[in-house]
């Protein structure tokens, strides 16, 4: 299993990660046929989408601040309840194909990390299957 982190820059973000991790299929997954990919934090997600236009990753966040508005009266007494909901949304892992050590994305897709509470340094766990 392979790590790399990701350094997010605010509270609420969507980086591509698409990069790193072609990266290491590249490098390493030769013989792989699938990339799992996941994130072991509670504030924070993985998707596939649109990596082309950054107003998508803005509406992405927009949507999901309508979705679970932040400073609702959530039981969680530390504050950051709605960044839990987001991720859970989203979800902590995505899997993708792999075929000849490339990642099998369609043309417009990437991964995305979706940062809810930060700034912070995530961890994103990385095995080639």
């Amino acid at each position: 299993m392979f790590k790399i982190e990701v350094q997010s820059k605010n509270q609420e973000e969507i980086i591509d990660i698409t990069p790193q991790i072609a990266r290491l299929v590249s490098e390493h997954g030769a013989d792989a046929k699938a990339c799992l990919v996941y994130i072991p934090h509670t504030t924070a997600a993985l998707t596939i989408n649109e990596n082309a236009d950054p107003d998508v990753k803005k509406d992405m966040l927009k949507g999901l601040r309508l979705l679970v508005p932040p400073n609702t009266q959530f039981k969680h007494s530390e504050g950051n309840s709605d960044a839990h909901i987001k991720a859970s949304l989203l979800g902590c892992f995505q899997i993708i194909p792999v075929e000849k050590g490339y990642l099998k994305l369609g043309t417009w897709q990437g991964i995305l990390l979706a940062e809810f509470d930060g700034p912070r340094t995530r961890q994103v766990w990385v095995q080639l299957i």
